[in-house]
């Protein structure tokens, strides 16, 4: 039997994990303040180019400005994290939605 579960959701896992990066350094920003990519990457144990493109994702979103100290978290963090919040709570309802229709096709 074919391994179907690495054919349709591996670009979900990606994005996932993709998501808890940018999520993490955000909130590691604005706890420890102006930060650059060489200790950020130290920090979260990610490569430097993964922490370059978490920030300019980040920059466009309007979350973190650049400073020539490092990349700071901007007075939009805690909209930006409960907006977080309710697009995962919304997730988890489909998430849950989904799993019920496959019960009922069992």
């Amino acid at each position: 039997m074919a391994d179907v579960r690495d054919s349709i959701t591996d670009k979900l896992d990606e994005d996932l994990e993709l998501l808890a990066r940018h999520l993490e350094l955000l909130y590691t920003l604005k706890t420890n303040g102006a930060t650059g990519i060489i200790r950020l990457s130290e920090t979260l144990g990610v490569p430097k180019h993964k922490i370059r493109y978490s920030l300019r994702l980040l920059e466009k979103d309007g979350a973190i400005l650049p400073t020539p100290d490092g990349a700071v978290a901007t007075d939009i963090y805690d909209e930006y994290m409960d907006a977080m919040r309710e697009y995962l709570a919304k997730l988890k309802g489909d998430i849950e939605r989904l799993e019920d229709r496959l019960s009922a096709t069992l």
